[in-house]
C-alpha cells in the first residue's frame, strides 16, 4: 500500500504569506495538490498543518526541521499503519502529473526528483535511518537523507512547477497553466 504525503509545514518566508492557501485559477495550491495526488495513492495525509477533509499529522520529531520533519512524520505514519511506500510532494507544486507515482516507482524503491527533492518515493522502513540523521544534528537536507538510504536522484517531469515566490505564482497564472 502507498501513502501519499503532502508536506505543508513550511513557513512560506519567501512567499510572504501562507502559500498553501494561495490561489491559482481560483483554487488553493494545496487543493490542487490533493486532487492530483489522491488518485495515485491508497491514503493521503497532510503533514505539518490541518486541512479540511484530509488526515493531518505533525512534523516529526518536531516542527521547524524543514522537509525532513515532514518526511519523517510520513514515514513513521506509513510504518505504523501498514504502508510499504510513501510518495511525498510539497503543497506548493500545483501541477503534479497523473503518472507521478508510476514514474517514480518505476525508477526504484527509493528515488527523488533531482530538481525538487521533496518529491520522493521512499520506503517506510527508512524511518529509523531518518531519525538517526536528525538525531545526529548534521545536514537536514533531503539529499543527505537520500544518500543515507541509497536513494537515486532522477530528472523530473517538466510540468512540475514549484511555487516559492509570488512571482512564481504569477508566472504560472500568466501562461494559463492554471487551466490544467
Amino acid at each position: 500500500m502507498i501513502l501519499g504525503a503532502i508536506l505543508a509545514g513550511g513557513r512560506s518566508t519567501r512567499f510572504g504569506s501562507d502559500k498553501a492557501l494561495a490561489t491559482l485559477g481560483g483554487r488553493a495550491l494545496i487543493d490542487r495538490v490533493v486532487d492530483a495526488l489522491a488518485p495515485q495513492v491508497d491514503a493521503l495525509v497532510v503533514v505539518g498543518r490541518a486541512h479540511s477533509g484530509i488526515a493531518s499529522i505533525a512534523d516529526r520529531p518536531a516542527p521547524d526541521l524543514g522537509p525532513l520533519g515532514g518526511i519523517g512524520a510520513a514515514l513513521h505514519h506509513a510504518a505504523t499503519h501498514g504502508f510499504a511506500q510513501v510518495l511525498t510532494v510539497p503543497c506548493d507544486a500545483p501541477l503534479l502529473p497523473a503518472e507521478l507515482r508510476r514514474y517514480l516507482s518505476a525508477a526504484g524503491p527509493a528515488v527523488y526528483l533531482s530538481d525538487l527533492p521533496v518529491v520522493g518515493w521512499w520506503p517506510a522502513t527508512a524511518a529509523t535511518t531518518l531519525d538517526a540523521l536528525l538525531a545526529a544534528g548534521g545536514s537536514r537536507s533531503v539529499r543527505a537523507f537520500a544518500d543515507r538510504i541509497g536513494a537515486q536522484g532522477i530528472s523530473g517531469p517538466s510540468e512540475i512547477a514549484n511555487v516559492n515566490t509570488p512571482a512564481d505564482l504569477a508566472l504560472l497564472a500568466k501562461h494559463d497553466i492554471a487551466d490544467r
